[in-house]
């Protein structure tokens, strides 16, 4: 599917914006995700491929501390050079704003994907 920028940049921008004024901003999370970036570099035929070394990724809301940026990338925007964030990093930060983790491991029965979710990282700490 291809999304066109300005289109996804105005949609998400209302809805944050909507999350704000109706006062649900800290009770709902919003993740935007890439699976990849760009390359650094233009190509032969004047565009940019595939990347998987960096990609975009925002949070907003979910009670998590707004406001920054975390990481660098290099000078050619190639790889990162400061707070590598991984998947599973992501997946963590995600689990933690949903639920009360602590007690959740606590619990019976819980199926084994949402219990290795939780445990296969740790959550972005600067957005907590």
């Amino acid at each position: 599917m291809i999304i066109s920028l300005p289109y996804f940049d105005k949609a998400l921008a209302a809805l944050i914006q909507d999350l704000h004024n109706r006062g649900m901003a800290d009770d709902v999370s919003v993740v935007a995700w890439g699976e990849f970036g760009r390359t650094p570099r233009i190509n032969k035929n004047g565009g940019r491929d595939h990347w998987g070394n960096l990609c975009p990724l925002v949070f907003v809301g979910g009670g998590l501390k707004m406001g920054q940026v975390i990481g660098q990338s290099d000078s050619h925007g190639g790889e990162p050079i400061s707070d590598r964030v991984s998947s599973q990093h992501v997946l963590a930060t995600i689990m933690n704003t949903l639920f009360d983790t602590g007690k959740l491991r606590l619990q019976q029965g819980i199926p084994r994907e949402i219990e290795a979710t939780m445990t296969s990282g740790d959550p972005i700490s600067q957005l907590f």
